[in-house]
């Protein structure tokens, strides 16, 4: 089982691939409109890269109903093994 400071690292770590920006500290009332890189095209890349690192799958409508990272973050742990 994944504690949640290394889930956060781990989120943190693509969140600064994905949008080319080391200084991005994620935080669970972010939205994609704190980020200024975070398009649509940048949207699905993260997604694909966060199911890629914790082998996982989301659905088009769970991601679509997150408001923010808090959600992502609850809706990931909801899909790991305990």
């Amino acid at each position: 089982m994944i504690d949640d400071s290394e889930l956060r690292a781990r989120l943190t770590e693509i969140f600064h691939e994905i949008f080319d920006d080391d200084t991005i500290e994620i935080h669970d009332e972010m939205t994609a409109a704190e980020v200024e890189e975070w398009d649509s095209l940048n949207h699905i890349n993260l997604i694909v890269a966060v199911e890629r690192s914790f082998a996982v799958k989301f659905t088009t409508t769970e991601v679509g109903n997150l408001a923010n990272i808090g959600e992502f973050i609850a809706l990931l742990k909801g899909k790991l093994p305990d």
